[in-house]
């Protein structure tokens, strides 16, 4: 069994994917080529954003989202601590300091009454928030727009997992000031290697992240106005998406269709990922909380000795870090997230798992 099936997905594209692949062999414009336009206005107007940059990673898409409003050394950035090293890996490289909120308890997100508290009892002058949009479900953008009305402040959309999610009929990557997502194979929309887009309304920022992309360039690549990073994302890359961007939305379904089959399957005794109302997940990871760690290890034992693949996202919460040591965080000064990161696990999730299947792995959990 498939934790992520990308195989399936490849025999239903094939066609699709081998001819995108070879049009690139023969017109050999590897770099910069047709299909990144292409990519880039489809993806516009799935989003239906104004402006889509493609860009070489997630990661590199918040790097230059952060760059683009002009994050400096000593800024301030607000964020989870419960995510993937990248979100704030970008801010501290950039000389920027990463503070942490803690999350929902039930959505897993950042818990916007406490961004709330942080922003009005803190010294600090915040220059951004980034919230992420964790295993697919959008972080709560209504009352974080609502925040930034009170403040000068940029939101920055953590959307890596989340593409092809929605909040009452508005795309994921339509949120914010800007919005980052990732191509990386095991994403909702995935490419065969390393890959992201940025996206926003705002004339300004698209011309700088433009500029960014490409060494930070002017009217050519040779004469250089800003310092930038080589952020292009591979044509051959762009082709690989086209064919799977144009059935994002029917493996979105299904992905919510495998979802209610684990929500249906699994015993009440767990505590499952709670969407709320009006959202619709892109459900990059299904995650269900154990008792406890010593739970978590044998429930992944006992699957592993039926051959059923599991994975912890994540088992360190960011504050706790080596890398992080320097912030002075401790222990304790964000209980959700360090709770959960002890229960968390998550289970096979894609769109072409079998009720059959799914049927198998809650049977051996609930055994447990």
């Amino acid at each position: 069994m498939d934790f992520i099936d990308l195989k399936t997905q490849y025999k239903n594209l094939k066609k699709e994917i081998d001819a995108g692949i070879e049009s690139v062999l023969n017109h050999g414009q590897y770099i910069m080529g047709p299909e990144i336009s292409i990519l880039e206005k489809e993806l516009s107007e799935f989003v239906n954003v104004k402006h889509c940059i493609t860009c070489s990673s997630g990661t590199d898409a918040l790097l230059m989202a952060l760059m683009a409003i002009d994050i400096k050394p000593g800024d301030y950035v607000l964020t989870t601590p419960f995510t993937f090293i990248a979100t704030a890996e970008v801010i501290s490289l950039l000389g920027a300091i990463p503070d942490f909120v803690d999350i929902d308890s039930r959505t897993f997100n950042i818990d916007i009454n406490q961004v709330a508290e942080k922003l009005n009892s803190n010294s600090r002058q915040y220059k951004a928030i980034l919230p992420v949009n964790l295993f697919g479900l959008l972080a709560d953008y209504e009352n974080l727009n609502n925040l930034k009305g009170n403040y000068d402040i940029k939101i920055i959309e953590d959307a890596a997992q989340s593409f092809g999610a929605s909040f009452k009929n508005k795309t994921s990557c339509s949120f914010g000031d800007i919005a980052c997502t990732s191509f990386f194979p095991a994403k909702p929309l995935g490419c065969y290697g390393d890959g992201g887009a940025i996206f926003t309304d705002n004339d300004k920022y698209f011309d700088i992240l433009e500029s960014i992309r490409i060494h930070g360039k002017g009217e050519d690549k040779y004469n250089n106005i800003r310092l930038g990073i080589n952020g292009r994302l591979d044509t051959m890359q762009a082709a690989i998406l086209l064919p799977k961007l144009r059935i994002l939305n029917k493996e979105i379904e299904l992905r919510n269709q495998v979802a209610n089959i684990y929500d249906n399957y699994i015993s009440d005794s767990f505590i499952k990922h709670y969407i709320p109302s009006g959202n619709t997940s892109a459900w990059a990871q299904y995650s269900i909380l154990c008792n406890s760690t010593k739970h978590r290890k044998i429930i992944m034992d006992e699957l592993s000795k039926h051959d059923i693949p599991s994975a912890i996202y994540y088992s360190i919460p960011l504050h706790l870090q080596n890398v992080f040591k320097h912030l002075g965080f401790k222990d304790g000064d964000f209980p959700v997230s360090e709770q959960i990161s002890s229960k968390i696990l998550s289970l096979p999730m894609h769109p072409y798992l079998k009720a059959v299947d799914i049927e198998k792995i809650c049977r051996v959990i609930n055994e447990i």
